[in-house]
């Protein structure tokens, strides 16, 4: 088991449902569920290229754009690469230039390897895609990138492990930690709903969620209900849509994922949710309250999505996971 699950009954009642397990991806070795997918990506790309060793030949050269938790698990990765091989590998961040203070001191005072590099840049994404076309290295990006689904197939193989569990809520950018455990649960077959969460400064995939259509109504996606009529809607009506949020980690206003992880949403019978500000800083009180745990925004947002779900009518028979992402 790489990270604790464990149940907390406090806030199961706090919530009024069966059981919540909460699943500490932030306690991690690598810092956040990006430790999942990342040190995979490097490992594999540094060994055989990219698809066989024959075609291009290993990397040793890799760049990656940031928001915090991707740069801290690929800085593990390679300094951890480093002390152990004669070959070292190299890397190269570019975060943007309104990155978390917080995030950006942790950065910098985890890197002890003269191979990495870090630059705050004002379109960090750009700036790694064209370091990768020029040949210069090769980008981790997550989000376009199939074998970071793979990373995920351990963490699914852990939630496995838990009775009768009836959901899992994650905090959502890419939507890769959704795709990727709706794509191991169902190499499982285990029957889950996925439920993702994103924030009102960035919701792409939950608006595609919203506009799917449904052929019974069973099968509906109650994505925040209608209270005066009791019909699903779309989660973004009624809430206002902000420049930013608390959760700074959710920043993909693309989604290339959002058509696949629609599917899995839907054929999970889960759902897609959107937090504010105040209801993160709700959550985060509630955990502090019941569980004595500290945790960022970002995660918060799964507590969050629970919420919601519950007062949505969601009625759970076992026991549901909120993910706790990182920082």
């Amino acid at each position: 088991m790489k990270t604790i699950q464990q149940s907390y009954p406090e806030l199961a009642q706090a919530l009024d449902t069966t059981e919540v397990y909460l699943k500490r991806e932030d306690q991690h070795k690598y810092g956040s569920h990006k430790g999942r997918s990342i040190p995979l990506m490097i490992k594999k790309y540094s060994k055989e290229g990219p698809h066989t060793a024959t075609i291009g030949g290993p990397f040793s050269d890799f760049v990656i754009s940031s928001s915090g938790n991707a740069a801290l698990a690929a800085i593990h990765a390679i300094q951890a690469h480093n002390r152990n091989n004669d070959n070292k590998l190299t890397l190269k961040i570019f975060i943007g230039e309104n990155i978390n203070a917080e995030k950006l001191k942790l950065l910098i005072n985890l890197i002890e390897d003269p191979n990495i590099t870090l630059t705050q840049v004002e379109n960090p994404k750009q700036t790694a895609f064209l370091v990768d076309k020029e040949g210069q290295a090769k980008n981790l990006r997550q989000s376009t990138d199939e074998l970071a689904l793979e990373g995920y197939t351990e963490l699914a193989e852990e939630l496995n492990k838990i009775p009768n569990l009836q959901a899992v809520f994650i905090p959502t950018s890419s939507g890769t930690t959704a795709e990727g455990l709706g794509l191991a649960f169902a190499k499982l077959n285990y029957q889950a709903q996925i439920h993702i969460v994103q924030t009102t400064a960035c919701h792409p995939i939950v608006d595609v969620i919203a506009r799917t259509p449904h052929t019974t109504e069973d099968e509906a996606i109650p994505v925040d209900i209608d209270e005066t009529k009791g019909l699903p809607r779309p989660a973004r009506a009624g809430l206002a849509m902000t420049a930013t949020s608390l959760a700074d980690a959710i920043v993909d206003q693309v989604g290339h994922r959002k058509e696949k992880v629609t599917d899995i949403i839907k054929n999970s019978k889960g759902a897609g949710w959107i937090g504010t500000d105040d209801e993160i800083l709700n959550a985060i009180e509630l955990l502090k309250n019941t569980c004595k745990i500290k945790i960022s925004p970002n995660s918060a947002l799964a507590i969050v999505g629970l919420k919601k779900a519950i007062a949505n009518g969601f009625k759970f028979s076992g026991p549901v996971v909120c993910l706790i992402t990182g920082q």
